[in-house]
């Protein structure tokens, strides 16, 4: 009977450390064989019986063991029941001149890895390899999920619940570990993942750096690929990390696919925000009328990019001047587009009608075709006649103009004549009651924005406009607008401004 013994260091190649249960000492010196000219050095033992088997896995550490299915005293069955009480985790192959299918399928239920036939080895070193790798995987599974509990009051709530896709990695870039958010990202049962390498969930259809080779960026977006071929927009960030003795690297993912296409929509709106500014910008007067003995100025800020307040000065034949300040509801693209088609309305109509409660009157039934039911347009029309001195005013449904006298006190209020554009179309405009005008006396035609700049529950208001022009009415008109716009937006900070602020101040004489 052949006697249990070793025999090693064989020509170079990858160590493996193979226990053979075997009573015939050719036939384990077969399978050394084969392992050699797959590639492997093997370190190999063989024995023959339960004792030697015992021995050998409480003496050394085995990366495979090869068990002959039948032996005189010992058995492939016996032997794997003995190996399995030890809980160490060997791949265990059986290799046997002849077995039963229903034998070789009872042995694989019982646990062993594979089995083979020994007149037909060409699976041996495949098979090794295999169940070598599948052990690793298992073994770094087990050290990851015995880490993670035992960090478990440390990483738990952070990884299992993080709605970004967190990896552990070994020193190879290969995944140990996936939390369940990989599913929600990638598309991967965490299970699945393990083993895998990282650049694997990589779109490797785009040009970029590699998530592990190129790990010295730390942190940068990329490109994802989901498992159904589909991609993924990533930020990525790799952390060392040593649990107890084990040394891995974390990658966290978080799927920002959402953000991008946000900021590229944001970016599309800034765009024409800018674009609608612009045209905006360009409506408003260039520069002030030149009228002797009169001196005007306006200002307009919207709320946003562009805005839905308006105001023109509007020369007539005769010499007269149009004076409009206007506010379309809302702030923004929308009501900035509104703001434009009233303005050419307006321009048109009172170059034909020098009546400005006709003119609201035709703007009205023309603008309602156009306006819906959630929106409309306030409107203030001053025709001055700077030679008379004299003012005539219709207002669709405006704040309040006001004319302060030469010692800053109220002089006449132009209020509302009408509702405002849009609402009623059928409507017919009256003017209000003429104005006769004086040296000293100061005009001030605004939107609603400033009167309604907000200081928690308290409104920048009437009171607090009449203050502010009858304290500063010694100054020019562009340098009193300026300081009524910067008053009511300083008025409601450390609130972001809620509309768009715009005045037009007439001085007389």
């Amino acid at each position: 009977m052949p006697v249990e013994g070793s025999v090693a260091l064989l020509a170079p190649g990858r160590p493996l450390q193979v226990l053979i249960v075997e009573d015939s000492e050719l036939d384990a010196r077969v399978l050394v064989g084969h392992l050699r000219q797959g590639g492997y050095q093997p370190q190999w033992l063989r024995v023959a019986s339960a004792v030697g088997m015992q021995e050998a896995l409480r003496s050394s550490r085995w990366d495979a063991i090869l068990c002959d299915h039948s032996m005189p005293g010992f058995s492939a069955p016996e032997a794997l029941r003995l190996l399995q009480e030890t809980g160490l985790d060997i791949p265990f192959l059986i290799v046997s001149a002849g077995i039963g299918e229903d034998v070789a399928v009872a042995a694989m239920k019982a646990g062993a890895n594979d089995f083979l036939i020994k007149g037909d080895l060409a699976r041996l070193v495949p098979a090794v390899e295999r169940e070598i790798r599948e052990a690793g995987i298992r073994l770094a599974r087990r050290t990851a999920e015995n880490s993670l509990r035992e960090n478990e009051l440390r990483y738990r709530l952070v990884w299992e619940n993080s709605a970004d896709a967190v990896l552990l990695l070994d020193a190879n870039g290969d995944i140990r570990f996936a939390n369940p958010a990989v599913q929600t990202v990638f598309g991967w049962d965490p299970h699945e993942l393990v083993g895998r390498p990282l650049d694997s969930l990589r779109d490797t259809r785009l040009p970029g750096p590699h998530w592990w080779s190129d790990r010295q960026i730390l942190r940068g977006e990329s490109v994802g690929c989901r498992r159904d071929g589909t991609t993924v927009a990533v930020d990525i960030a790799l952390s060392e990390l040593r649990l107890n003795d084990l040394q891995l690297v974390a990658a966290f993912i978080r799927d920002i696919t959402a953000r991008k296409a946000a900021e590229s929509e944001l970016q599309k709106n800034r765009e024409e925000f800018a674009a609608a500014r612009e045209i905006q910008q360009r409506l408003f007067p260039r520069r002030f009328p030149q009228v002797t003995g009169f001196e005007f100025a306006g200002v307009s800020q919207p709320a946003e990019a562009a805005g839905g307040d308006y105001f023109d000065f509007i020369p007539y034949d005769d010499g007269c001047l149009g004076i409009v300040v206007a506010d379309v509801s809302g702030h923004g693209l929308g009501p900035a587009l509104v703001m434009a088609e009233a303005r050419t309305c307006l321009r048109i109509l009172a170059r034909t009608e020098p009546d400005p409660a006709k003119v609201l009157t035709a703007a009205n039934r023309i603008l309602a075709e156009d306006l819906d039911n959630c929106r409309y347009i306030t409107l203030l029309l001053v025709r001055l006649d700077p030679v008379r001195r004299r003012l005539r005013f219709a207002s669709a449904g405006h704040p309040p103009g006001w004319i302060l006298d030469a010692s800053g006190q109220l002089k006449k209020e132009l209020r509302r004549t009408g509702p405002a554009l849009g609402q009623r179309r059928e409507f017919l405009f009256t003017n209000g009651p003429d104005i006769e005008l004086a040296d000293g006396d100061i005009g001030v035609f605004l939107t609603d924005g400033i009167l309604e700049a907000a200081n928690g529950s308290d409104a920048f208001g009437r009171e607090r406009v009449l203050a502010l022009i009858h304290s500063n009415r010694g100054i020019p008109a562009g340098a009193i607008v300026g300081k009524l716009a910067d008053a009511a937006r300083a008025y409601s900070v450390p609130e972001p401004q809620a509309d768009d602020l715009t005045a037009v101040v007439m001085k007389v004489g």
